[in-house]
């Protein structure tokens, strides 16, 4: 038993040291230097109103905001070319994109459409739809930069933490149901006060933002604020399911610096997420 314990600390300490590396393009320009590609692009800080602004300038709809952590704010957005690609089966994630402003800080940090896009679309995967949305972003905030979170382009649509961990098809199950029963659900439990938005891509997929329970929300103070904005979480509702991405998958890819120790520090977090999300399903 004890050399099945060390083997695999072993296994996981060997994963995350590949986890660390910062290189990578000082400006982003396309999103996709290379074999590396970086997680988020970061900028000088604007206030909400200024960014929502500008992203609409761009051409994109403001979703929703949401404060993920004290004073800090997400702001989620969409454009039409995203919702097509994400109308596909199994491919809702890929509908929003998130900005973080960080009011502490006095930053901005966009995620990357590249990044998650490939990640999300898997073998749909469009680089064109992507690297446009990129393009926009960069016109409408010049001297965005490169983060040091990065990962390897090729290997995102098969992304995952090691040997044994979940892959972006290794779905959480929330609830079974027509769509329209899961919807009601969702928009019901606790007269939807934890329902950030909605969006209907298709007669027959939904993508929503929902709000985790305090307590479980806090793990992004433990390991970064910088990349808080892979809150709120998101559900998504097709074929009469109600699935979310698992959360070792949904941390690990938006942290890829994030070290063994960090993930030990958070070791009851994916278990409270799915406890949270199902709440509203039961």
């Amino acid at each position: 038993m004890t050399k099945t314990i060390a083997a695999i600390l072993s296994a996981t300490a060997l994963f995350f040291s590949g986890c660390g590396s910062t290189s990578g393009p000082e400006v982003v320009k396309t999103g996709y230097e290379g074999k590396k590609i970086n997680t988020y692009f970061q900028g000088s800080y604007v206030d909400v109103k200024t960014a929502k602004s500008k992203l609409e300038a761009a051409g994109f709809e403001i979703v929703a905001t949401y404060a993920p952590v004290k004073k800090g704010t997400t702001i989620i957005f969409t454009s039409s070319e995203l919702k097509a690609e994400a109308a596909k089966p199994k491919r809702a994630q890929a509908a929003i994109l998130r900005l973080f402003i960080d009011e502490k800080e006095k930053t901005i940090s966009f995620n990357n459409p590249v990044y998650f896009g490939k990640a999300y679309m898997q073998s749909d995967y469009n680089h064109a739809v992507f690297n446009s949305q990129l393009e926009k972003i960069n016109i409408a905030f010049p001297g965005l930069v490169a983060s040091a979170d990065e990962w390897d382009f090729d290997a995102l649509a098969g992304y995952h933490f090691m040997v044994s961990m979940p892959y972006y098809e290794d779905t959480d199950l929330l609830g079974e149901g027509t769509n329209e029963e899961l919807l009601a659900k969702a928009n019901n439990y606790k007269d939807g006060k934890l329902k950030i938005f909605e969006i209907k891509l298709s007669d027959n997929s939904y993508l929503l933002g929902y709000k985790l329970g305090k307590r479980t929300a806090k793990f992004t103070k433990k390991i970064g604020r910088a990349n808080a904005g892979l809150l709120p979480w998101t559900i998504v509702i097709e074929d009469g399911k109600a699935t979310a991405l698992s959360a070792k998958y949904h941390i690990a890819i938006s942290y890829p610096l994030l070290k063994m120790g960090g993930f030990m520090g958070i070791m009851t977090v994916p278990g409270a997420v799915v406890k949270d999300l199902q709440k509203p399903f039961k």
